[in-house]
């Protein structure tokens, strides 16, 4: 299987990133993050991609996989809770 995770340098995703290199079944991942997680690994290929509002200009790197997880998301460290809700 060849997954997608947006978002492996928050908690959650780094998670999902950990399980799916472990993972047999999936032999290939593709990192889709603002910042880099500056990982070495041979499942492994990141995009360093800063607007998740538009994906065309990397819709060529997203084909042929199987599954995206999806886990970006904000962080609440330092955010009133006014603002993050």
């Amino acid at each position: 299987m060849k997954v997608i995770i947006t978002g492996s340098t928050g908690m959650v995703g780094k998670g999902v990133l950990l399980e799916c290199m472990d993972d047999e079944r999936v032999e290939s991942i593709l990192l889709i993050n603002r910042n880099s997680v500056e990982l070495d690994h041979p499942k492994v290929k990141e995009v360093i991609h800063k607007d998740f509002s538009e994906f065309e200009s990397i819709k060529d790197e997203l084909r042929g996989y199987d599954a995206c997880f999806h886990c970006m998301g904000v962080s609440s460290v330092g955010i009133s809770e006014e603002k993050y809700t």
